[in-house]
């Protein structure tokens, strides 16, 4: 039988097969814990992170949806603070809806194109 976390892993294998980041456009990847949601902008041809940000250091209060657009947010200013428009979105694994669609919805919102 095939456990939750191997089915995750297979999925972003499949993912991460298709899509590279780079300087002009960096991947925006997204990873989830029960508590918290963390989300980096990486250049995969240097093997570097451009801007990161969490649920751990805001101050956001509400509901882990409400929390999650919160940093989506805050990726959107850092990325517009270093330069960058557009992203290609990894969504690590994980199913595009809850807090991953929030966190990409206000990544959009805040400027970022992808």
């Amino acid at each position: 039988m095939v456990t939750k976390i191997q089915r995750r892993n297979k999925i972003k294998t499949r993912i991460r097969g298709r899509i590279s980041g780079t300087a002009a456009r960096p991947r925006m990847t997204v990873f989830r814990s029960n508590k918290q949601i963390y989300v980096q902008l990486i250049d995969d041809l240097s093997g570097k992170t451009l801007a990161a940000a969490s649920s751990k250091g805001l101050e956001a209060k509400g509901t882990k949806s409400e929390i999650a657009a919160a940093v989506g947010k805050a990726i959107a200013e850092k990325a517009q603070g270093a330069g960058i428009q557009e992203v290609v979105f990894d969504r690590n694994g994980y199913l595009f809806h809850g807090r991953v669609k929030s966190l990409a919805d206000a990544a959009r919102e805040g400027g970022l194109k992808f």
